[in-house]
């Protein structure tokens, strides 16, 4: 049952923003690319806690597995329309920019208020652009082409164009990290430590939602509200 309207204007319920596979594909993710770290820092030495034969099997095939988990979600992106979320946008970009750069520590309410129609503010759309249309695809093809190296090894003279591949490789994966790092620190600024976590997990998160949506969803998508 609706709650009961004071005014006109936008209301904030509890919707489900996140779907089924989006979670699916967020957590798979979060699985594959520590799996990736893991075993890439085994390959460079970093710890010893697999041998360089079982780290370079586990790295291949978590890297073909997460490869084509995104080509689905690539997919699934464009049929459903979610693309959209990820274009970036300059509305509000500096008033959150300075938001996380000394607002958050000063008490400040967050500048931005997540709506159905628009779930990421305008610096998340930016990020999470980069990741996927830079840092993702960057990792994926030098990773394709340093596997395919006994192809083509006899066709490039010296080996300049293997030590580009790696370089660039392992440059993005470092990016990599540092975008998972900064990513995990940013759970922590809701309101607590575990509510985007709970939002990723369950789907449900508070947004404002204007009278025709709200009853929308109650006439269509009853499940979509709590």
């Amino acid at each position: 049952m609706a709650t009961e309207r004071t005014h006109s204007g936008p209301y904030k319920r509890a919707v489900r923003i996140y779907s089924r596979y989006e979670r699916f594909w967020h957590w798979s993710q979060a699985l594959l690319i520590a799996i990736l770290a893991f075993s890439g820092f085994g390959l460079h030495g970093t710890h010893s806690l697999m041998s360089f034969e079982t780290a370079v099997g586990v790295h291949t095939i978590a890297a073909i597995v997460l490869i084509v988990l995104w080509i689905f979600t690539t997919f699934w992106h464009f049929t459903t329309g979610q693309w959209r979320q990820y274009l970036p946008q300059r509305a509000g970009l500096f008033d959150v920019i300075r938001f996380y750069a000394y607002g958050i520590l000063m008490g400040s309410p967050h500048p931005y208020h997540k709506t159905l129609r628009r779930k990421q503010n305008a610096l998340q759309s930016l990020a999470y652009l980069t990741f996927m249309v830079i840092i993702g695809p960057a990792l994926w093809s030098t990773g394709i082409v340093y596997l395919a190296y006994p192809l083509w090894s006899d066709l490039v003279t010296g080996q300049w164009f293997f030590v580009l591949v790696v370089f660039v490789h392992t440059a993005a994966a470092f990016l990599m990290v540092t975008f998972v790092v900064i990513h995990v620190y940013m759970t922590t600024t809701g309101k607590t430590l575990t509510h985007y976590i709970k939002t990723m997990i369950t789907g449900y998160e508070t947004v404002e939602l204007s009278e025709i949506e709200e009853k929308y969803l109650e006439e269509t998508q009853p499940d979509m509200i709590r």
